[in-house]
């Protein structure tokens, strides 16, 4: 698994250039290595807010920046991602250690923040695919673990109290994102409609309270660059305020999306006797026998409601494609992404109205 997951690093694309002389300007005295040479490069890939390698003679950093171009009323929002990491910083959820984080955007273009690199491996799928079967169970018990030490972190205790609003959550959320759907929509998808009409006489009346990552798989987190542990949390922009089991059903999506190209890979029809992967229910336990709860009832409207949000964000990552300043080159073929998605949610959806789900 040596080489297994190392992150690539490109130089920085065209669309994303910035005045790295400013940059370097602005955190000389603040952070150190800055008086001396700094090396920039972009991480390949990712669809959020462009991540760029800071390579200085003190140490490493990650600068994290919003995309250039018009951007959709509170999305990439890079100062959510500092202050989560701020607080989280020595609780039970691993982080990188957030150093800066500047707002004035005549410095680079956008805000922007800087934190310490943290070096491990990094997989994009949404499935562990490499090394052993034992060595995939670990990583997969340890994904359950930190979700469930996230959900257990004191809001309030940890400066978060304003960080979103704790009642009715998920009715603000089916809003929000058929928002999404709709400032981004330029074509027509009835199954994303039908959705967007059927999640609010579906959710939930149990309010639960915890910080919620928004993002949480296999790809936004870093493994350590040998053993089978997380290291770091990361990608916070959509953290906020909400319910616990949102988090869970997303990181559950995998188990509802086919086998497909990197990135995208599902777990649907898997027979994961041999994997080392656990089933939705296996992960699910794990998941409530580290936070200390009982098994949830109703999970499915979570995942419905988690594949909805997630078709919303794929289709506002290809209507950045169409505009020209999507973070990578590859989201032109997003389309049949949030497509999919969306009629596999639909497909859930009329499985729970017939009650089996």
């Amino acid at each position: 698994m040596a080489e297994a997951g190392a992150p690539a690093l490109v130089p920085v694309l065209e669309n994303h250039r910035f005045d790295e002389a400013s940059f370097r300007a602005h955190l000389r005295g603040k952070l150190p290595g800055f008086d001396g040479p700094v090396t920039i490069r972009q991480f390949q890939g990712g669809q959020s807010n462009p991540t760029f390698h800071v390579a200085t003679a003190a140490g490493d950093y990650v600068l994290r920046k919003k995309p250039p171009g018009k951007l959709l009323p509170s999305a990439h929002a890079v100062e959510r991602e500092f202050r989560a990491m701020q607080a989280l910083a020595g609780s039970g959820v691993p982080v990188p250690r957030v150093r800066l984080l500047c707002e004035d955007e005549s410095i680079i273009g956008t805000s922007f923040f800087v934190m310490d690199h943290v070096p491990g491996r990094i997989f994009a799928d949404r499935v562990m695919k490499e090394g052993t079967p034992a060595e995939r169970a670990a990583i997969y018990a340890d994904l359950a673990r930190v979700l469930a030490a996230l959900h257990q972190v004191d809001w309030q205790a940890a400066g978060l109290g304003d960080f979103g609003k704790p009642d009715r959550y998920m009715e603000r959320q089916v809003a929000r994102w058929t928002r999404q759907w709709e400032a981004v929509k330029v074509e027509e998808m009835p199954a994303m409609d039908k959705l967007a009409e059927w999640l609010p006489r579906h959710l939930p009346a149990e309010e639960e309270t915890a910080i919620a990552h928004g993002d949480y798989r296999l790809g936004n987190v870093i493994l350590h660059p040998s053993e089978p542990r997380i290291v770091a949390v990361l990608d916070w922009e959509l953290a906020t305020l909400g319910h616990p089991l949102a988090d869970l059903g997303y990181a559950c999506l995998t188990y509802h999306m086919a086998p497909g190209p990197s990135g995208v890979t599902g777990l649907a029809g898997t027979d994961f006797s041999q994997t080392g992967i656990p089933d939705q229910a296996e992960f699910v336990r794990l998941y409530c026998a580290a936070a200390g709860r009982p098994a949830p009832q109703g999970l499915e409207v979570f995942v419905v409601f988690s594949m909805f949000r997630l078709a919303s964000i794929v289709a506002g990552v290809w209507r950045r494609a169409l505009d020209g300043n999507a973070a990578d080159p590859r989201a032109i073929g997003y389309r049949e992404r949030y497509r999919g998605m969306a009629e596999t949610a639909w497909s859930i959806a009329q499985r729970i109205e017939k009650g089996g789900g």
